[in-house]
C-alpha cells in the first residue's frame, strides 16, 4: 500500500506541475459555465411586435401598455390595416402581431367578452409558441383584474379577413376560448433559462473534463513508454488504474464545488435539496465519467486519438441525448431508447431534482441505481481491457 499511495502522490505532483492540465481542469469549466450560462437563453427579451388596434380605446391601449411594459416585447410598428401584416412579417421587423377587434371596450363592457388575435411567424415554431404563451399570460392576468363574467377571448376568428396573409407567411393564430382558471408554474415560475441550463452544464462539464483527462493521462504513459515501467513495478494493474484516477476524482470534486458556487452567485440558481446528497451523487457521476475515460484509454494508443474519441463520442451525446438542451420526449422513439445509455441523462434528472425541486433519495433512487450499474459495468470493462492489452 505504501507504493500505491506514493504513486498517487506522484500523479498529483505531475498534474500540479503541468500548467496545461491545470488550465483544462480548472479554467475550462469556469469558462464553459460563464459562456454557456449567459449565451443559452430561452426567455423573451425585446421581441419585435406590431399592433393592429381597430378599436383604439382605453382598454386596448391599456393592454398594449401592459404587454410592452413586461420587458419581453418591443413595439416596432403600429399597423392600420390587415394588408400590412404580411409585409411586416416579410421584412423581418416583427415576430408577432397583436390584433384588437373594433369596439373592443364596448364589447367587453356590454357582453363581458371581447376578441383579440395573436398572429405569430411560425417559421420558427418554438419562438412562435413562446410568444403566444407570454401574451396569453398577460391577457389572462388582465382578464382576472377586470373580474368580469366573460373576459378577453383570444381566438382565430376576427372581424377582418387575415387568413390569406397568415397562410402565406407561415403565421399562426392561437385558438382558445375564455380562460378563467388561475395559472401557476412550479419550481421555475419566472421561466429563467439559467435554472434549466446550469444543471445541465454541471453534467456536461464533469463528463467532458473527467473523461477527457483520464483518457489522455493513461495514453500519455503509452506514448512515452513509461507504461511498461509501471507494469513492471510491484503495483497491480488495478492499482495503476486507481492511482491514475484518484487525483482526478478529487480535483473533479473541487470542480463541482466551483461550478456550484458560480451557479449560485452569478446566475442565482436555487438550491433546495440536500447538499450532502448532491455531492455524493456527483461523486458517483464523476466516477462514471472517469471510468469512461479509462475505457477510452484502453482502446487507444495516442493522446490525439483519445482526445478525438472523448470529444466526438461524449460531446454530442451529452448535448443532444441527455435532455440538456433538447427535450428527450420530443425526439424520435429510437433516439429516446438510445438516450438511456447516456449517463449524463440520469445525472441531469438527479441534479434538477435536488437543486430545483428539493427531492430526496426516495424520488431519485431509480436514476441513482442506473448510474451505479453503469459505473460498475464501465469499471469492470476498463480493468478487463487494460489487462488484455498491456499485460
Amino acid at each position: 500500500m505504501k507504493s500505491f499511495f506514493g504513486f498517487i502522490i506522484k500523479e498529483f505532483r505531475h498534474i500540479i506541475r503541468d500548467r496545461r492540465t491545470l488550465v483544462i481542469l480548472f479554467g475550462l469549466p469556469v469558462i464553459q459555465l460563464v459562456l454557456f450560462g449567459y449565451a443559452l437563453r430561452n426567455e423573451l427579451t425585446e421581441a419585435g411586435i406590431a399592433v393592429l388596434d381597430m378599436s383604439n380605446d382605453h382598454v386596448t391601449l391599456d393592454i398594449t401598455e401592459k404587454v410592452l411594459s413586461s420587458g419581453h416585447f418591443q413595439l416596432n410598428a403600429r399597423l392600420t390595416h390587415s394588408d400590412q401584416i404580411e409585409p411586416a412579417f416579410r421584412r423581418g421587423h416583427v415576430r408577432m402581431v397583436l390584433l384588437f377587434e373594433p369596439g373592443f371596450a364596448e364589447n367587453l363592457t356590454r357582453d363581458g367578452s371581447a376578441s383579440a388575435q395573436i398572429i405569430t411567424d411560425a417559421s420558427d415554431p418554438n419562438m412562435a409558441q413562446l410568444l403566444q404563451g407570454y401574451v396569453m399570460a398577460i391577457l389572462q392576468d388582465y382578464e382576472r383584474s377586470l373580474q368580469l363574467p366573460g373576459g378577453v377571448a383570444v381566438q382565430a376568428g376576427s372581424p377582418v379577413e387575415i387568413s390569406a396573409p397568415t397562410a402565406q407567411t407561415g403565421a399562426s393564430a392561437l385558438q382558445t376560448g375564455r380562460v378563467m382558471p388561475e395559472v401557476r408554474m412550479m419550481f421555475n415560475p419566472e421561466l429563467r433559462s439559467a435554472n434549466m441550463f446550469v444543471p445541465g452544464l454541471i453534467a456536461f462539464i464533469l463528463m467532458l473534463i473527467s473523461a477527457l483527462m483520464t483518457s489522455i493521462t493513461i495514453t500519455r504513459e503509452k506514448e512515452t513508454g513509461t507504461m511498461e515501467v509501471l507494469l513492471a513495478s510491484p503495483l497491480h494493474p488495478v492499482q495503476i488504474i486507481l492511482g491514475k484516477v484518484a487525483p482526478y476524482l478529487l480535483l473533479s470534486v473541487v470542480n463541482v464545488l466551483t461550478v456550484l458556487v458560480l451557479a449560485l452567485l452569478l446566475f442565482d440558481v436555487p438550491f433546495r435539496g440536500s447538499f450532502m446528497l448532491f455531492m455524493a451523487l456527483s461523486g458517483l457521476f464523476i466516477v462514471t465519467a472517469l471510468s469512461l475515460g479509462i475505457l477510452i484509454s484502453t482502446i487507444t494508443s495516442s493522446q490525439q486519438v483519445a482526445m478525438m474519441i472523448a470529444l466526438a463520442g461524449l460531446l454530442l451525446p451529452v448535448i443532444i441525448l441527455s435532455g440538456f438542451i433538447f427535450p428527450i420526449s420530443n425526439m424520435p422513439e429510437v433516439l429516446q431508447y438510445f438516450s438511456h445509455i447516456v449517463p449524463a441523462k440520469w445525472y441531469l434528472i438527479i441534479v434538477k431534482g435536488i437543486m430545483l425541486k428539493g427531492v430526496g433519495m426516495a424520488y431519485i433512487w431509480k436514476e441513482t441505481l442506473i448510474l451505479t450499474g453503469m459505473t460498475l459495468f464501465l469499471l469492470l470493462l476498463s480493468i478487463k481491457n487494460f489487462k488484455i492489452r498491456l499485460q
